[in-house]
């Protein structure tokens, strides 16, 4: 299967960037490329690209793509998490643009073996990067039904969440869980069937919750922002496509935590904390996909852009 992904809100992120021609540019998502291709476009021959993907599919397929601009170009197989590793290595100290797209690929939602799907029998895997042990398997065949709730609760936001642990565990006693469409009909018979008219596919959140835990997403954005502010020269911006509800509000509070540090009282005549701003959010509501944009890939309705740049 050919690596394919549509790169949401491409242009509002790349005029977000407002891209140095000399400059050094991370995409710590790389994914197909779509972002990288018009940075490097953009690059005069002292620019620089990195581009970073965990997952060994995904950069094979970008550096197809991105083979045109091979001689300002560095891909790294890691988790943007890493960055600051990753630039000590490259010798890069600061960097002038950062992009974040963290959206599944559509070529990891449509292909099987992956198990990301609810909407077709694959193994429960969901792993964004293979070299990794733990599996969805794993999370819903070892987890107790309290961390499954709890999961689901969070991770998915879901209101059924404690009868959908409750049914897993009661399933796995028979024998263990092993494909994406067994969960999928435990968790259809977890929820009531007037509320499965409603809201999309029933097992649509749960899945969102085990792939996040999988693959230790919010915990990741959440570990590196401030770091990947902190690599951003002056005038350096980082832009940040989110898919749901918990990762906006996670990007939305650093984004506020960086531009306005100060733990002082609010009746505090003067600031005494020393904690000093890094920056300022470009993106006081975030960029959301046009009608045309959302009508001509569906996957993109849900998706928002917020943008900081560094001081």
């Amino acid at each position: 299967m050919d690596f394919k992904h549509v790169s949401v809100l491409l242009n509002e992120t790349i005029d977000g960037l407002n891209i140095n021609p000399d400059g050094i540019y991370v995409d710590g998502t790389l994914g197909g490329g779509g972002h990288s291709y018009e940075i490097c476009k953009r690059l005069s021959d002292k620019g620089r690209l990195i581009g970073i993907d965990q997952d060994g599919e995904a950069l094979e397929a970008a550096r197809e793509r991105l083979k045109e601009f091979e001689d300002k170009i560095t891909l790294v197989r890691s988790n943007y998490c890493e960055i600051d590793t990753i630039l000590k290595d490259l010798g890069i100290e600061k960097v002038d643009g950062i992009v974040l797209d963290l959206g599944v690929s559509s070529y990891q939602l449509d292909n099987l073996e992956r198990g990301f799907s609810y909407k077709s029998d694959a193994p429960l895997d969901m792993r964004m990067d293979q070299r990794q042990n733990k599996t969805a398997a794993d999370v819903v065949n070892n987890y107790s039904e309290n961390e499954l709730f709890r999961i689901i609760r969070d991770y998915g936001e879901d209101k059924f969440a404690k009868n959908i642990a409750k049914h897993i565990v009661m399933a796995r006693k028979e024998k263990p869980l092993e494909t994406t469409a067994e969960l999928s009909e435990i968790i259809k018979a977890s929820i009531p069937m007037k509320f499965q008219a409603k809201g999309g596919h029933p097992a649509k959140k749960t899945f969102q919750a085990i792939r996040i835990e999988v693959n230790q997403e919010l915990t990741v954005l959440k570990e590196s922002l401030d770091t990947m502010i902190d690599h951003l020269n002056p005038g350096g911006r980082i832009c940040v496509i989110t898919f749901h509800s918990l990762e906006d509000r996670i990007t939305k509070i650093k984004f506020r935590e960086n531009e306005n540090p100060c733990t002082c009282p609010p009746d505090f005549p003067v600031c005494v904390c020393g904690k000093v701003s890094k920056g300022k959010v470009i993106t006081r509501k975030p960029i959301i996909p046009s009608e045309e944009e959302m009508i001509e890939n569906k996957r993109s309705k849900s998706s928002k852009l917020r943008i900081f740049e560094r001081r």
